[in-house]
């Protein structure tokens, strides 16, 4: 039976890969074509099959796998699999930025018309930005609540950075390695000591999404080696003794291709 329904849905995403593709290649694109210029059309039609039909085929795919499991990765906007969870950080508020203060990291901006425009500029015209802002990707239902980076050079194109969303303690010991825990959406006031569920990743230039074909950030695919570095950091910053890797999560295709092993570093900050 499970070999059954496991054919089934199988055949049910070939079926929404198939109909993507006819949609995207002999309607989108022949009604732009009848109406536009030759470029015009072909970009038309890659600005609705790259934001729109896309990401919805993606979505209606999970669902068809039916995919509750613990998350090893964050979303996106489109409810597609982004960075991955790797990092988890014991302390409050105050200790998260403390650590990242003296690591020589900068708290990025919130994402805002004024700051989204000034990330654009400087990554066009290679101009730093320390504090550039992150698109904001999901966890326990909501963006993240704050944000940590290191520019690589001077360009804003290249950068360590990391995500973090705020979790209550009450939840850990008895729930961390469970679904419960990591599909909880309740969010906690951000006072006193909390778990800071992070996803650092290298940025290294500009891309396209693996499934959507989006422009965004590349990124280094190794975010093991990403976690271990910023692990290292904060140690020689002396905001932490010494991380503990324990596993969470399942496999799903996120948008960039990664190499995790689905380990997440978990430290206690100074």
């Amino acid at each position: 039976m499970r070999i059954l329904v496991r054919f089934l849905q199988r055949l049910a995403i070939l079926g929404i890969g198939v109909a993507s593709v006819w949609l995207i290649a002999f309607v989108v694109f022949d009604f732009a074509e009848q109406r536009l210029p030759w470029i015009l059309a072909l970009s038309a039609t890659y600005a609705v099959g790259a934001y729109v039909v896309l990401p919805y085929a993606v979505r209606m795919g999970l669902k068809v796998l039916q995919h509750q499991h613990v998350p090893r990765f964050t979303t996106t906007a489109d409810g597609l699999a982004g960075d991955p969870v790797n990092l988890a950080l014991i302390g409050s508020l105050e200790d998260l930025r403390s650590a990242f203060a003296r690591a020589g990291w900068t708290e990025a901006d919130r994402l805002s018309l004024r700051s989204a425009w000034g990330m654009v500029r400087a990554f066009v015209f290679n101009k730093p930005y320390p504090a550039a802002p992150f698109s904001t990707l999901y966890l326990f239902g909501r963006g993240q609540d704050i944000g940590f980076q290191k520019p690589i050079g001077d360009s804003p194109r290249k950068r360590h950075h990391v995500r973090f969303w705020a979790q209550s303690l009450a939840y850990v010991e008895a729930e961390v390695t469970s679904a419960d825990f990591w599909l909880n959406t309740d969010r906690p006031p951000l006072e006193g000591r909390l778990i800071w569920i992070g996803a650092a990743t290298k940025d290294t230039g500009l891309s396209l999404t693996r499934l959507t074909f989006q422009i965004t950030h590349a990124t280094d695919s190794d975010t093991n080696a990403e976690r271990d570095f910023l692990i290292d950091v904060l140690k020689e910053a002396g905001a932490i003794r010494s991380a503990t890797l324990y596993r969470a999560g399942d496999r799903v295709l996120p948008v960039n291709h990664y190499v995790t092993d689905g380990e997440v570093a978990v430290a206690e900050l100074s």
